[in-house]
């Protein structure tokens, strides 16, 4: 929560008054340079990575394929996100995107016939409920939910990421994949897929568009996400836990990018956030006393 509340301060940075592709491009060319050591160390030294925790299994042609799906799902959801987040408030953005475990409950429980117990619906609910209070308080700035296009882009990335965090728990709990795996593969095959569609779309008509400035907040992108996937992911390989769970607990870096954003990016209606954040807050309480 915390490492993924960093991220998206970190991207908020990075992307004020900047070109949001080739942003894209660095941060996981970023996060590339960090998982192609390992993905070599394995192949290499498969004895020494395994000491060190870190060694990433061969796959099969099938198992890579899923990655690149995962990889491309992931991409399309980073690019309307990105775009939002340059145009809207952090405050605004981070609560939609936090509303993510909505679809994932839905999805965890018609897929995977995940069960929470009462005390955990009721924390859920509580959740849930503050991500609404958060688009209330949006329409105070001037943000108009049913018409903002920047609105409408950070609900289908939140949707589209919705198919990633299910594809997470069907590749770890179902097929077996390690977190070593998943995150060195698809990250690699993410900078791929940012240099096909910088290389298609956006270098050829650069010149038209908001120039790319170099910020060192770029490169932390990329090794944050890292970060935070590889204890997510670990996590997951548990039997027993349950998407539902982890989703909404790793969305709650709501609060690190209100408390902190709020006061680097001097944003507005801080009071009233506080209090609608004290109810997530509580929420998530409820979620760990449950566990």
């Amino acid at each position: 929560m915390l490492l993924l509340g960093f991220y998206d301060l970190s991207k908020k940075h990075a992307l004020k008054n900047n070109a949001v592709l080739p942003t894209l491009f660095f941060s996981n060319l970023t996060g590339a340079c960090l998982a192609l050591p390992v993905i070599l160390g394995s192949l290499l030294l498969p004895d020494v990575m395994a000491s060190m925790g870190v060694y990433v299994a061969p796959l099969t042609a099938r198992g890579h394929g899923l990655l690149v799906l995962k990889s491309m799902i992931v991409g399309s959801s980073w690019i309307c996100a990105f775009f939002a987040m340059k145009h809207l408030p952090i405050s605004i953005v981070s609560p939609i995107r936090a509303s993510g475990p909505m679809w994932t409950l839905v999805g965890a429980i018609f897929l995977f016939h995940e069960q929470p117990s009462p005390l955990q619906w009721a924390g859920m609910m509580l959740i849930f409920t503050g991500y609404f209070g958060f688009s209330i308080l949006g329409r105070e700035e001037g943000i108009h939910f049913h018409r903002s296009k920047w609105i409408g882009l950070i609900f289908l990335a939140t949707l589209i990421g919705t198919c990633s965090t299910l594809l997470d728990k069907y590749l770890i709990q179902r097929q077996n994949f390690s977190a070593m795996q998943v995150v060195s593969w698809y990250t690699v095959y993410l900078c791929l897929f940012f240099t096909l569609v910088n290389g298609l779309i956006w270098f050829p008509q650069r010149h038209k568009h908001t120039p790319f400035v170099w910020r060192w907040t770029v490169p932390m992108i990329g090794v944050l996400l890292v970060l935070s996937d590889v204890v997510y992911l670990m996590a997951l390989m548990y039997p027993e836990a349950m998407i539902i769970i982890l989703s909404v607990l790793r969305r709650c870096s709501v609060l690190v990018g209100f408390f902190v954003g709020a006061v680097i990016f001097k944003e507005v209606n801080k009071r009233k956030k506080a209090w609608v954040l004290l109810g997530i807050m509580i929420g998530v309480l409820l979620i760990i006393l449950a566990g």
